[in-house]
């Protein structure tokens, strides 16, 4: 049954732009859409979150600002995020759609992947997370699930940064057995996740790949986390013999439950991939798993189920079967490549050799290959290979064994892909291609490593400019006094001239104060004469209009900020003063009579100090007989007032 038709959001438009055409899945914190762009006429995935994730303001605020810091992370191997918004109660991400499956999908049809075919898919997840890694992102969810991988063979990873839910790792849920497969033990006991999570994770993905299972399992989430924590990853080799050490080896490093022990970032794992590449032979990376040379041998009797089952139009998208708290990546359909004109090749025929292909054709359909694009790029086309990694000379030699030829040779500054090799090639890796065509080799310079310029003396905003000119980026400013450097320049960068950074990096600028200043004390001093002391000090002077009552006369410095008192400022710096309206006069109360403690309290309370006057005669007496000013009149806030007691 077709459940987008009980889906409300199907044909609505979101933010008046977005056409919502078909559900594509359904997870645990949203639902992924195909939709129409109507304003750029693009077909895109559309990612709505659920009501009652939706309804949490601090969800929402957090998933909003990720998906804008993510949406600047540009990697041809990270789906890319277009744009964010809200419409009503609806919450969604617009990305990029990607025509194919997920790595999950290839695994449930396959089981273990050859070991090319693992790394051909882990090396440029890794290329994606190390650039994340490198922007200061984190996955935090790395699983087949977010492994995305095109029709035209190109490998992309999904779900940057998004926030998780807390029942994701608590619920009971099978599709939570797959996230808490992949958790790190520190996230399981202390909550923590840097790059190295994404190494872990990655490290189980591959011993998934090269044995087709999963290394923990068990009947509830509480048992698997458990053992990601007490039990090391075992080596693949044991699922299936003569897997080369190499692999082992790769696989031990990126699961160490100790995180000190893990590459740093995807990046570092990357380079052990690549390293254990170079050292396999084409036997040992071609080496078929042992479900795979079982399927090889009973091809005969399932070709015939594989291929009466897939007859579909390309057209027609299939909804990916998604567990029900699985969280789907990104837009994925499926189609039957059978049904496209190059199904011909098929059909029966007394042509010699037809029933030939027939067969051969069901077997690569068995293997996740379309029969009809394989016979045609047995001819007139053919497709780029992967050259991801290889040196400029080995992708030229291996498009040549291709019948292709290099069109051009670019050079660019890559942080994860090491200098010398390619990092991409134009069309892309699985691209269909005519054969004898050209394609363009892009190769690594390696990280684009730039000096740190002398900005000693250079003024602030000239020095941040010539910082933006050199490749890198002015950061945090500092400031301190300086009797040689003029004030608002340079004194310091960190690190110092000279030095090399990548590209991009953040340096910090120690700026001058000038020379340092005592600041003189000049309340109770007339305006004129406080204005030339400061300005002799070498201080400007800023009289504010606001006065204040105080105990110096009217007109005299009643404030100053800043004080005195051996505080240093800079040459230049600026001393407010604030101007006496003398002391404020309030009216005195009558006490005359009152006994000493109601007197003393009228008093205080309207603003004045008490001195007592008792004499001889008012030793041991309570009344008072005399007050200094008289009941009625005014005198200064807070001077003294005597009464005299009886």
């Amino acid at each position: 049954m077709d459940t987008t038709l009980q889906d409300p959001l199907v044909g609505q438009v979101l933010d008046g732009r977005y056409r919502v055409d078909a559900r594509i899945a359904v997870g645990g914190m949203a639902t992924v859409y195909r939709a129409l762009d109507t304003r750029l006429d693009r077909v895109l995935a559309l990612k709505v979150m659920h009501p009652t994730l939706a309804a949490d303001g601090s969800f929402v605020e957090r998933f909003i600002r990720e998906a804008k810091s993510v949406a600047r992370l540009a990697h041809p191997n990270v789906v890319q995020v277009f744009d964010q918004g809200t419409d009503g109660s609806y919450v969604y991400l617009a990305m990029e759609y990607v025509a194919g499956c997920t790595l999950r999908d290839v695994l449930r049809e396959r089981g273990a992947l050859q070991p090319r075919a693992a790394l051909d898919i882990l090396e440029p997840v890794l290329a994606a997370l190390g650039a994340a890694h490198r922007a200061g992102f984190v996955h935090r969810d790395m699983k087949p699930e977010n492994v995305l991988i095109g029709d035209d063979g190109r490998v992309k990873v999904a779900d940057f940064g998004l926030v998780r839910s807390v029942d994701t790792v608590t619920s009971t849920t099978g599709a939570v057995l797959g996230t808490v497969s992949y958790l790190a033990p520190e996230q399981i006991e202390q909550g923590t996740a840097d790059p190295r999570v994404d190494v872990y994770a990655c490290g189980v993905v591959l011993y998934e790949m090269l044995t087709g299972g999963r290394p923990h399992s068990g009947d509830s989430p509480a048992q698997v986390l458990y053992k990601h924590i007490h039990e090391d990853v075992p080596p693949p080799s044991t699922l299936v013999p003569g897997l080369p050490y190499e692999l082992d080896e790769l696989v031990a490093s990126a699961t160490a439950r100790t995180p000190d022990i893990r590459p740093q970032d995807a990046a570092a794992l990357l380079g052990q991939v690549l390293r254990a590449r170079a050292a396999l032979s084409a036997e040992q990376l071609d080496a078929l798993p042992p479900q795979a040379l079982s399927a090889e041998h009973e091809h005969r009797d399932i070709s015939a189920d594989r291929t009466s089952v897939i007859p579909r139009s390309l057209t027609v998208p299939r909804l990916l079967p998604v567990n029900e708290d699985e969280d789907p990546t990104a837009a994925v359909q499926h189609t039957s490549r059978l049904d496209s004109p190059s199904v011909a090749p098929r059909r029966r025929s007394a042509r010699p050799g037809r029933g030939l292909i027939t067969l051969i054709a069901a077997i690569l359909v068995v293997f996740g290959v379309g029969a009809g694009v394989w016979y045609i790029n047995s001819g007139q086309f053919t497709k780029v290979p992967q050259l991801l990694s290889k040196t400029k000379a080995q992708a030229q030699a291996k498009l040549k064994a291709a019948g292709l030829d290099v069109k051009q040779v670019r050079f660019e500054y890559s942080d994860t892909v090491e200098r010398g090799a390619v990092i991409s090639t134009d069309p892309a890796a699985g691209a269909r291609i005519r054969s004898n065509d050209s394609v363009t080799l892009v190769v690594s310079r390696g990280p684009e490593i730039v000096k740190v310029p002398d900005l000693n003396g250079v003024p602030l905003g000239r020095a941040q400019s010539k910082l933006k000119a050199a490749g890198l980026e002015p950061g945090m400013v500092n400031r301190a006094f300086s009797d040689s450097v003029p004030r608002g320049a340079v004194i310091s960068t960190d690190p110092e001239a000279g030095i090399k950074r990548h590209a991009g990096s953040a340096i910090a600028l120690l700026v001058s104060k000038g020379n340092p200043v005592d600041v003189p004390d000049i309340t109770g001093d007339d305006l004129d004469d406080a204005k030339q002391e400061l300005e002799d000090a070498g201080l400007k002077v800023i009289v504010s209009t606001e006065q204040v009552y105080s105990d110096y006369d009217k007109g005299q410095v009643a404030q100053q900020d800043p004080e005195s008192g051996g505080k240093q400022v800079a040459e230049g710096d600026t001393v407010t003063l604030k101007l006496s309206k003398g002391p404020e006069m309030i009216e005195v109360p009558d006490v005359v009579g009152d006994s000493v403690n109601d007197a003393t309290k009228a008093l205080k309370d309207a603003g004045f100090q008490v001195d007592e006057d008792r004499g001889l005669l008012g030793i041991f007496g309570d009344t008072v007989r005399k007050q200094s000013v008289d009941g009625g009149e005014k005198a200064p806030k807070g001077s003294t007032i005597t009464i005299t007691i009886r």
